[in-house]
């Protein structure tokens, strides 16, 4: 294998066999995701989970629980969301930290995240929202290594930004799933009866999605989460995020 991860020399072994698997994940992390990069015989969308023990490599049927942090009180500065890997819908948990920048040109550090989406992100929250968080130094992180490529995290990664900014937690039990756009719009995604349903065995009570699809994300949920739909990244943040005051809601203030 090359360090990018293809299978070194010309190619010729990759194309005389059935089958090319390979292993990837954080170097940190014990947990490793098997993909097929090649299958003759079948589909390469299934994504096998494992871990690293101390005898050697075991299965994790439901790799769930490594995504989220359970902590008892809500903290200010997270948000999960569902992305779908290959066929399988698996949680991440979207972290930031914003504090104040000494520098003339404020850090921005990300891990598990592509860090131009983030820089996007930013910008449409200064812009659209007015979330000022250019001369802050900003953190963003996901939870148990997770890789999370997927555009379907804009709507949890502003989230978390906003509510690290604003030094108050999303709402309990809540996720967030969308595409953000440069004009602020919340664009719908794909399989968002797959999210739900995943969403809900976790124990998420609250969703917040794109406007368009919310009526079958409704349906798909069945009554087991509460689900908001949204035009706009604005009202995700008013929705999404804790009020200043506890019972404090404003007039024009989305609810669930």
């Amino acid at each position: 294998m090359t360090r990018e991860g293809s299978v070194a020399g010309p190619r010729i072994v990759e194309h005389l066999v059935d089958v090319v698997c390979q292993f990837e994940g954080d170097p940190h992390s014990p947990l490793r995701l098997l993909r097929a990069l090649k299958n003759r015989f079948g589909s390469v969308d299934e994504v096998g989970c494992f871990q690293l023990v101390e005898s050697g490599i075991e299965e994790v049927p439901d790799p769930s629980g490594l995504f989220l942090s359970r902590s008892a009180e809500p903290i200010a500065g997270t948000c999960a969301t569902i992305t779908i890997d290959g066929r399988r819908a698996l949680p991440a948990e979207v972290q930031a930290l914003v504090a104040p920048s000494a520098l003339a040109n404020p850090r921005r550090a990300t891990s598990g995240m592509d860090s131009s989406r983030v820089a996007m992100i930013l910008a449409v929250l200064h812009r659209r929202v007015g979330v000022a968080l250019m001369a802050d130094d900003v953190y963003v992180a996901t939870v148990g290594g997770a890789k999370v490529a997927e555009p379907s995290a804009d709507l949890a990664l502003a989230l978390a930004l906003a509510s690290a900014r604003a030094d108050r937690p999303v709402r309990a039990g809540l996720l967030a799933i969308g595409e953000v756009a440069l004009s602020g719009a919340v664009r719908p995604v794909s399989a968002i009866g797959t999210r739900l349903a995943e969403a809900a065995r976790l124990g998420f009570t609250k969703a917040i999605v794109p406007a368009a699809i919310a009526d079958a994300a409704r349906e798909a949920a069945n009554g087991r989460i509460q689900v908001l739909g949204v035009e706009t990244l604005a009202d995700a943040v008013r929705a999404g995020v804790e009020p200043a005051e506890s019972g404090a809601r404003s007039a024009g203030e989305p609810t669930f």
